[in-house]
């Protein structure tokens, strides 16, 4: 019998142990899940060979991506979703939409509504748009992405409309007409609704489709893996999520190195094959992208000069909400937001920065301004920092008249070529490192690289700039913070996937709303760009940036009236 009792005694034990061991795995595998691992099924090789080992088509979020996982207070989940509300797109409705039945600019057209009229400056002018399919018939759903402007070309004159969408193919332009003569009217399609679906699908199932790398040395040995603000499937991770923000970012593990022997980060590459061969339709170059819609009637109007004022004063009175914000006179941006002035020579521009320390944060459109004002200003001398080239960070100096210039590129996500870990910086950790007070002067421009990931990535990354932006204002007021807007961009069906307007249009709303009511000043690089008669580029021509450049110092230096 005692016998039968002890037999019971060690199998409860062995139990007991068992059961002990089990759990400690666990709670192993649920640390490691939290802090320095997490799961994977893609590497790159030394040479940089991407291979999967997954056949797993599809990324849906899984539960350890970052933006998921955000501890959001009340007022920021109420924030979060009030923004998310606000760009919610119209859907088409439900089932597959066939080619045929997608949107035709070329069968579609516009109308000006009483084009005879007697317009004067300051009037409005309003413009019907009806879409019809590749058959001719009309659509009896919106959700078609849409630009339109107004412009003069011999004026060099330009500005863009309000759009607003019926959702019943139908869509309503509104032009404030700014200045007199002859005003043409231009509208083109950039996405019918059936491709901003896909672009959805993509940004919610697919935010691995642009790719990084990270490369680990030690030694004479190195490795190369694949980094992103998620990873998925089983393969070991190194966590390089920032402590002070928040921000998320992992790399494969290397096979042999360790985490901490990462020395750079750079752009990985672009997935292949993401479209069907049905939705591939909807890209198209000249047929659905970007494509200009007919007029049915007259183009223009013409518009006589508002009583007692001259066209070199006209609607240039300071409104923050005016819309549009500005536009095109003779080559010049002519702000309705705030007073303009042009600094077209050097000595403008020094007398204007003299004594000032410039902080320009962000992506390769702002390192734009940094380009111009150093080759602008001859004494103001780049200082060689031997960074890679179109990376940074750059510096530049005028020591005669106490002007420091520097730039430096945004955390990751980045698509820029080599950049050191060392040199991998958030802006809002950079905020926090500044003093502020009336002679330091930031700019701030960050989208583009955030448009293939959920809109929460790019909310949070805000959320923690505005949070850093606040405190500076709050210890130095005087301090003057810029915050350049998106611009438009040419689109082909593969840009279209990564960076089409439609995604910078979604993320450029977000920021104005979230950097509504703070102390800081827009320099308006979406209507600038989509007003000009130049084609749109990702980096604007010297005019435009010029313009940038004479809206920004009009904040260092404003005019006194």
């Amino acid at each position: 019998m005692w016998r039968d009792s002890f037999k019971l005694q060690i199998f409860c034990l062995l139990m007991a142990v068992l059961a002990i061991v089990v759990l400690v795995h666990n709670f192993f595998q649920l640390e490691h899940l939290d802090d320095d691992t997490v799961s994977g099924s893609n590497w790159i090789t030394e040479n940089n060979v991407r291979h999967s080992l997954s056949q797993t088509n599809k990324t849906t979020r899984k539960p350890y991506c970052g933006y998921t996982q955000q501890t959001l207070s009340k007022r920021e989940q109420e924030e979060q979703e009030a923004l998310l509300a606000a760009i919610q797109w119209p859907n088409p409705p439900d089932g597959k939409i066939a080619f045929a039945q997608s949107t035709d600019p070329t069968h579609s057209d516009f109308v000006i509504v009483k084009p005879s009229r007697f317009f004067r400056v300051g009037d409005e002018l309003e413009v019907l748009v009806r879409m019809k399919d590749f058959q001719g018939k009309p659509k009896r759903y919106g959700g078609d992405y849409l630009q339109a402007r107004i412009h003069s070309p011999l004026l060099k004159a330009g500005a863009t409309g309000r759009i607003v969408d019926c959702r019943n193919g139908l869509y309503k332009v509104f032009f404030t007409l700014l200045w007199p003569g002859e005003v043409k009217v231009s509208v083109s399609l950039v996405h019918p609704s059936e491709a901003i679906q896909v672009l959805l699908r993509l940004r919610e199932e697919r935010p691995d489709r642009v790719y990084f790398k990270s490369s680990f040395k030690s030694g004479r040995y190195s490795e190369t893996t694949e980094c992103n603000v998620c990873l998925p499937g089983e393969l070991p991770v190194c966590n390089f999520t920032d402590p002070y923000t928040g921000e998320p970012w992992f790399c494969y593990k290397p096979r042999k190195l360790s985490c901490a022997s990462r020395i750079s980060h750079a752009k990985g590459g672009y997935l292949k094959g993401l479209l069907t061969k049905e939705e591939s339709l909807f890209f198209q170059s000249h047929v659905n992208i970007k494509t200009p819609v007919p007029s049915s009637g007259p183009d223009s109007v013409i518009v006589k000069p508002k009583a007692f004022t001259d066209s070199s004063s006209i609607n240039r009175a300071e409104d923050p909400t005016a819309s549009p914000s500005g536009y095109y006179y003779e080559d010049q941006w002519r702000s309705r937001t705030h007073w303009i002035s042009n600094f077209n020579k050097s000595d403008d521009v020094t007398e204007c920065l003299q004594g000032k320390v410039i902080h320009l944060f962000g992506d390769s459109t702002i390192r734009q301004w940094f380009e111009y004002l150093t080759a602008f200003v001859p004494d103001l001398v780049e200082f060689n920092l031997r960074s890679p080239k179109n990376v940074g960070p750059f510096m530049s100096v005028d020591l005669k008249h106490n002007i420091l210039l520097k730039f430096r590129c945004h955390g990751p996500p980045i698509r820029f070529s080599t950049v050191f870990s060392s040199e991998l910086r958030y802006i809002a950790n950079e905020l926090n490192g500044i003093v502020g007070g009336r002679s330091t002067v930031i700019a701030i421009t960050i989208w583009s690289h955030f448009s293939t990931f959920p809109v929460e990535v790019y909310i949070r990354r805000l959320r923690n700039i505005r949070r850093a932006i606040i405190q500076l204002l709050d210890r130095s007021p005087e301090t003057l913070i810029v915050i350049r807007t998106a611009n438009v961009q040419e689109l082909g069906p593969e840009v279209s996937l990564f960076n089409s307007d439609w995604y910078s249009f979604q993320l450029d709303s977000v920021m104005r709303k979230m950097f509504s009511g703070i102390a800081v000043h827009f320099v308006d690089a979406w209507e600038m760009s989509l007003a000009h008669y130049l084609p749109h580029n990702l980096h604007p021509q010297e005019v435009i940036v010029k313009n940038q450049i004479d809206a920004f110092l009009s904040y260092v230096c404003p005019l006194q009236t």
